[in-house]
C-alpha cells in the first residue's frame, strides 16, 4: 500500500501538508516550517504565538504592534527599503554604546583620546582618570580634592605646602608656565596622531 497525500494544504505556502509535519493552529495548517512570525519571520510553536486577523506575530512583536499602534488593528510601519540605511544611519546611538564610542574630548594632560567611561571632567577640561593627578606629588585627585593654578592641578595639600613655602603662588605660575610650553610639543604630536 502505497502512501497517499493528504488533501490538506498550508496556509503560508499552499503546498500538501503531511501529518509528520503537520501543524494546526486557530483551525488553520501549517507546516511546522512555515509557522512563523510575520514581522521577524522568527519560528513559532502553540505556546508562543499570538494572531491577528489570519497573520501571525511572535508574542513580543505582537506587543510592540499594540504599543505602536495604539490598537491590534493596525500593522508595523515600516520605512521603505532604500530609507532603512538612512534611518540608521540617522538613529541615536544608545546610551549605552556612547559609553564605549569615540569622542572628540582629548585629554588635558596627556593629550589623547579621553573616552565616557575613563574620564573626569573639571572646569571645562578632560582628563582620563589615571592623568588627573597631583602636578607636585603625583596624589590621585578628585573633583573634590583638586586645586588648580593656571591649568595645572595640585592636590589641596601640596597646594597649600607650596603656598607656604614662598608666601605666594609666584613660583608656581612661572614653573605652570614651564610645564605648559613644555607640554605644547607632546600636545603638538597628539594632534598629528589620530588615535
Amino acid at each position: 500500500m502505497a502512501f497517499s497525500g493528504t488533501l490538506q494544504k498550508c496556509k503560508m505556502c499552499d503546498k500538501t501538508v503531511y501529518v509528520v509535519d503537520l501543524l494546526s493552529a486557530d483551525g488553520v495548517n501549517y507546516h511546522k516550517s512555515c509557522f512563523k512570525c510575520s514581522h521577524c519571520k522568527g519560528t513559532l510553536s502553540i505556546s508562543n504565538y499570538s494572531s491577528l486577523e489570519g497573520v501571525l506575530y511572535c508574542k513580543p512583536h505582537f506587543e510592540q504592534l499594540f504599543k505602536e499602534t495604539g490598537s491590534f488593528n493596525k500593522s508595523f510601519q515600516l520605512p521603505p527599503k532604500s530609507a532603512d540605511k538612512q534611518h540608521d544611519l540617522a538613529r541615536a546611538p544608545s546610551k549605552l554604546s556612547s559609553l564605549f564610542s569615540g569622542t572628540q574630548d582629548k585629554c588635558a594632560t596627556c593629550y589623547k583620546t579621553a573616552y565616557p567611561l575613563e574620564k573626569v571632567t573639571v572646569e571645562g577640561e578632560s582628563y582620563h582618570k589615571s592623568c588627573f593627578k597631583c602636578s607636585h606629588g603625583g596624589c590621585p585627585l578628585t573633583p573634590s580634592t583638586y586645586a588648580a593654578l593656571d591649568g595645572i592641578l595640585y592636590c589641596k595639600h601640596h597646594f597649600a605646602q607650596l603656598f607656604k613655602e614662598k608666601g605666594n603662588y609666584n613660583h608656581l605660575i612661572k614653573t605652570a608656565s614651564m610645564k605648559r610650553n613644555a607640554a605644547l610639543i607632546p600636545a603638538e604630536e597628539a594632534a598629528a596622531d589620530p588615535s
